[in-house]
């Protein structure tokens, strides 16, 4: 019964899409509500979607009906769930010292400095890596890996900035999925640059509205 609601699917224009696909997509689209909103479940959540998803992403292993092994959008899955969990403990740890999960700011010279490395370093490194195994469009598949790690990481830290790295994942996403057939998935990334850009001006609000209250205190 499980394995039967697993492999459900349906067609749009002659595409079969697995359901799977697109509910682990909406459990991401809540995740992100949630982080926008800065509450405690957004991790949780997301983490049922990312484990949905790769097995999706996997479609070579789980016979899905593109049947192509996206090994960087899989692992991202993995590496959403690890660093999930370290975004759990420290929102529900800062709730509880400070009263709200993350309080919103910009990333210090350091902070960037490292992340325009890691952007770098991590693209190539993973490139290598999932060409190396055979992943479809190898070069796309690592940027978007290496910038969601950074984009989840950045949102665990409290970093405003996170939600421009997701633009620019977004942006190299799309292509890549529609090329490859995950089209679910294609339309969610576009949801998703548009929700970004809202997220950004949420955060960047409250970010001023902290601001403010300490330069009057």
């Amino acid at each position: 019964m499980l394995i039967d609601l697993l492999d459900a699917e349906f067609s749009v224009l002659g595409h079969p899409i697995l359901w799977r696909e697109v509910v682990g997509n909406g459990f991401g689209l809540l995740s992100a509500i949630g982080g926008m909103r800065r509450v405690v479940w957004a991790w949780p959540v997301g983490i049922i979607g990312n484990a949905l998803l790769f097995t999706v992403f996997l479609g070579g292993v789980f016979h899905t009906p593109q049947a192509l092994d996206l090994y960087g959008q899989a692992g991202r899955q993995l590496m959403f769930i690890a660093v999930s969990v370290y975004g759990l403990v420290r929102w529900m740890r800062d709730s509880k010292r400070t009263g709200a999960a993350v309080l919103p700011r910009w990333g210090t010279a350091r902070e960037r400095t490292a992340m325009i490395v890691v952007a770098v370093l991590g693209t190539v490194v993973f490139a290598q890596l999932f060409g190396y195994l055979g992943s479809f469009g190898k070069w796309a598949d690592a940027w978007i890996f290496t910038g969601s790690m950074l984009a989840t990481f950045g949102m665990a830290r409290g970093l405003t900035e996170f939600w421009l790295i997701w633009i620019a994942v977004d942006i190299v996403g799309v292509p890549l999925l529609i090329v490859a057939g995950f089209y679910p998935s294609a339309v969610l990334y576009l949801v998703y640059a548009a929700f970004v850009a809202w997220g950004f001006a949420v955060w960047f609000r409250v970010q001023n509205k902290n601001f403010g209250q300490k330069m009057a205190s």
